[in-house]
């Protein structure tokens, strides 16, 4: 008898059409959706992280999106309770939890109870944060590849972390992250994975994104945040490009160039990171004639 928290996940990179999936998953299954994404859980940040609208949420309720200040650096382990919380909550309402995101930390995080983020030296991060971030991504490249396609080497926290422990256990992050996933959920999970097969059609969808979050109003979503020097929120992508063009250092055209090139970058990380959730089911958008096509077969994967 299976007595763990049923839950749904709808993840995969960036412009991928998560959203629209999760919401009507949520109106057939009667479900509520959670927040996986490590920028639309902030504040003022709606245009540039692509967070859904009133609109494109038809009344569905949503949960953890845009609460926490700018001001505030947030990790997944700020993020796991809250989301566990959420979960509890909308299941006790006889709801389905769905996750929806891009973030791949925030998902295994939450699902997997890990005992193996192995503690270490100190003196080990005390003497690489002094390195720029070229220099500590390349040192990760060659410790453990794995991490680095996974970790934007302008991450410096998350770079740090990972060459920590591969210098102070001897043992890549990969391998200790790989340990965590033996383990079962802690959930009853049902994890989908929405891409598309062809990388390209991706792209071309990330590039009309971006065009579309600057006729949203992009440069002004930008122009009302004062970030503080440091904070996560300020390193998303979209924000730290156009703060450039703002300052006068880079002409808008290249700006805007830049941001589409970043997220496609990340995309591809996504991409990586998902493909490690073997028991995920894959979905590609171009395998199906239509949204609601998609959407029974998740259905049916969820009630299985």
């Amino acid at each position: 008898m299976n007595d763990k928290i049923k839950i749904a996940a709808i993840v995969g990179p960036t412009a991928g059409g998560k959203t629209a999936l999760a919401v009507e998953v949520a109106k057939r299954i009667g479900g509520e959706i959670i927040c996986c994404d490590s920028m639309q859980i902030y504040e003022k940040m709606m245009i540039g992280s692509a967070a859904p609208t009133e609109e494109e949420r038809q009344g569905v309720p949503h949960h953890l999106f845009g609460f926490v200040p700018v001001e505030k650096n947030f990790s997944a382990a700020d993020y796991v309770p809250l989301a566990r919380a959420k979960i509890e909550e909308i299941t006790a309402r006889g709801k389905l939890p769905i996750l929806c995101g891009g973030t791949g930390l925030y998902l295994e995080s939450l699902m997997y109870q890990s005992d193996y983020s192995p503690a270490v030296d100190p003196a080990i991060r005390e003497s690489l944060e002094p390195k720029d971030v070229d220099e500590l991504h390349a040192m990760l490249c060659e410790l453990d590849p794995v991490s680095a396609e996974a970790i934007h080497k302008n991450n410096k926290k998350r770079v740090i972390r990972a060459l920590e422990i591969c210098i102070g256990t001897g043992k890549p992050k990969s391998e200790w992250d790989a340990l965590s996933r033996t383990k079962e959920s802690i959930y009853d999970a049902r994890v989908v994975v929405l891409s598309y097969r062809d990388r390209e059609t991706l792209y071309d969808r990330i590039n009309r994104r971006v065009d579309m979050m600057f006729d949203a109003g992009l440069i002004d979503e930008v122009k009302s945040i004062d970030f503080p020097e440091g904070s996560t929120a300020g390193e998303a992508i979209g924000y730290k490009e156009l703060r450039g063009y703002l300052k006068g250092e880079a002409a808008l055209e290249d700006a805007a160039n830049d941001i589409k090139q970043a997220t496609r970058n990340y995309a591809k990380r996504q991409i990586t990171w998902f493909k490690r959730e073997k028991s995920a089911l894959s979905l590609y958008v171009e395998d199906y004639g239509c949204l609601d096509d998609i959407v029974n077969i998740v259905l049916n994967h969820l009630t299985k």
